[in-house]
């Protein structure tokens, strides 16, 4: 049984883009758990963007994180102490673990077993078969009320969930998907790998308004946007009558105070186009999850949802991966490898 632990903990409160020196790694001893409990041996950790909303002292649609505190993430591992009938040592998990090597888990909340008969890497269960996924399935077919036909652009398009929504549109009969990223590489992946139909590089685009139009001619019945309030006021102009825009993320306004944050003033087409937009925190769908995973596994195991990933080696390289994030590094969902398989 291990004897310590490591976890990375919030040094200091984040102003702007996180820096590595915001995080600081600990070592301590390992838990054990009590009746009831079980303690999970981390394989890998994510790294998500929406938990920037944390760190910076005021709260958002969750409450602060304090100092001194691990931080937030999604982990997938394995049992190495139980005293829980229902998670005997050696069965493998995915749960709410966070920045750590181990964690007590109770067995309830945000964990599941990982099914032997599904043989699929670890880290997807932290992936597009983990909260980017769910994500994307939720936000596209439950909030946006995605229907055959719908002409739809996704924003952050290569990121894990993006790449998701617009391959799951792809499947459900979209007559288009349009994705937006930020280099050429990301932008042929899209369109060569993951079946978009076009996609635009924003970074290069000396006129992105110009680019979309002349993309999706007919307009957007669904904007997937992961960006934020800019993003939604270029596109809400465009939208098609009843459209639907889901707001799954707001990574260009994360690390914005509320007096910088864009506003959005394009409100006219709310009324005009009868446009709805709905935000969405995944976990409201928990007790739907299963079909959603079991679905998406299944693609994923025809070869019709391609994924991308990037691997870092280490707890102590997880700030760096984090705070790439705000940097546009990242292609594809970024796993941290913790602990051996």
């Amino acid at each position: 049984m291990t004897d310590q632990m490591q976890q990375i903990v919030l040094k200091q409160y984040c102003e702007g883009v996180p820096k590595p020196d915001d995080f600081v790694l600990e070592t301590k001893d390992a838990p054990t758990p009590n009746e009831g409990r079980f303690r999970v041996r981390h394989v890998f950790n994510s790294v998500d963007p929406g938990t920037r909303s944390r760190l910076s002292g005021g709260d958002s649609y969750a409450a602060a994180l304090p100092l001194g505190k691990p931080i937030d993430g999604f982990s997938v591992g394995i049992v190495d102490a139980s005293k829980h009938p229902d998670y005997p040592v050696g069965t493998k998990v995915f749960c709410a673990g966070g920045w750590r090597t181990h964690t007590i888990q109770t067995g309830k909340g945000f964990i599941g077993k990982i099914p032997e008969a599904v043989p699929l890497p670890l880290s997807l269960w932290i992936g597009v078969l983990g909260v980017p996924g769910l994500t994307a399935w939720f936000g596209l077919k439950t909030v946006a009320s995605f229907k055959e036909g719908d002409r739809v652009l996704v924003t952050s398009a290569a990121g894990p969930v993006g790449a998701t929504a617009g391959q799951l549109a792809k499947a459900g009969g979209a007559e288009q998907v349009v994705g937006i990223a930020g280099s050429d590489t990301k932008c042929q992946w899209l369109v060569e790998e993951a079946g978009f139909d076009h996609a635009i590089n924003y970074k290069t685009t000396p006129d992105l308004d110009a680019a979309i139009r002349e993309a999706m001619p007919k307009g957007v019945d669904l904007l997937f946007d992961n960006v934020g309030n800019a993003m939604i006021n270029r596109v809400l102009p465009m939208m098609r009558l009843n459209g639907r825009i889901c707001v799954s993320g707001q990574v260009a306004d994360y690390n914005l105070s509320p007096e910088e944050t864009p506003g959005i003033v394009n409100t006219k087409p709310f009324i005009t186009h009868r446009v709805n937009m709905q935000g969405l925190v995944v976990f409201d769908f928990a007790h739907e999850f299963p079909v959603a995973l079991n679905e998406m596994a299944t693609l994923i195991g025809k070869g019709e949802l391609k994924l991308k990933e990037e691997r870092f080696d280490g707890i102590d390289k997880m700030p760096e991966a984090f705070c790439g994030l705000f940097r546009g590094e990242n292609f594809g969902r970024r796993v941290v490898k913790v602990g051996d398989e």
